[in-house]
């Protein structure tokens, strides 16, 4: 494989087995980045890095639950047995459980934040020692459009809003040691489990599109192209920023 502008990174990319996170990681092999592959889907990591090596990728896929501080650990433990470094994070797994404020389960609650929150931290500070030690990170926190105030909403939107806090907070703190912490709020992205609850020729989804100044979905590869960037050496003079990707929808809501 060529020279990239990732040659020589070692990236972790938390649910990496499809949408955007899969979509992230071809695109950082085919820039010469050895990839560590992290989702709860055992079968599908491994599917993912498979593709990968057969397009010339390093990669390694690791089941893990980023709920889980011990095998958050581990599969950073994994990563630096095999390549000795971690140069670059992208904090990706999510989940969302839409329902009206008063129709939230407790359960959900505790679930999302736990994947979304607590989960970007268990895996942020994980890599903290490796990155600290080189004197190099690139961090990329996955936040929302949702984060600015999306009804059904409740609990997704103030997970991705707290990553906007903890982005400028790490940013601060961290770049003392040449870490880079930058967040993107995706807009409409067409993943899998996006098209699977919104076929798109549905009406909803049609209205969706409508409402999009640039009049189409987002694909995962958009918003992959901007991980990409945030986690080369050209962004190097960024931190602590949040870029929302979203075809315009959220300038498009400052009219109303």
């Amino acid at each position: 494989m060529s020279q990239g502008r990732l040659q020589g990174r070692v990236a972790m990319i938390t649910g990496g087995a499809r949408g955007i996170g899969k979509a992230t990681a071809v695109k950082m092999v085919k820039e010469g980045a050895s990839v560590a592959l992290l989702d709860i889907l055992p079968k599908e990591v491994a599917q993912v890095a498979k593709e990968l090596k057969a397009i010339g990728g390093k990669t390694l896929g690791v089941q893990a639950d980023v709920r889980q501080k011990k095998e958050v650990e581990k599969a950073v433990e994994k990563t630096l047995s095999k390549w000795g470094r971690v140069d670059i994070l992208v904090n990706n797994a999510g989940i969302v459980k839409p329902a009206l404020l008063e129709n939230v389960q407790d359960e959900d609650w505790d679930e999302v934040v736990d994947v979304n929150l607590k989960g970007t931290f268990f895996c942020t500070r994980a890599v903290l020692p490796s990155m600290k030690k080189h004197r190099y990170g690139k961090i990329v926190n996955i936040s929302s459009r949702a984060s600015l105030g999306k009804e059904l909403r409740t609990v997704y939107g103030a997970t991705k809003a707290a990553l906007i806090g903890a982005t400028r907070t790490w940013a601060l703190e961290l770049a003392q040691y040449n870490i880079n912490v930058n967040a993107i709020g995706p807009g409409p992205i067409a993943t899998e489990l996006f098209t699977a609850a919104n076929p798109l020729d549905s009406p909803r989804t049609k209205a969706i599109i409508n409402g999009i100044p640039l009049k189409r979905m987002g694909q995962p590869e958009d918003v992959a192209n901007l991980i990409l960037f945030l986690a080369s050496d050209e962004s190097s003079f960024i931190t602590g920023q949040v870029i929302f990707l979203c075809g315009g929808l959220t300038v498009g809501l400052a009219h109303y």
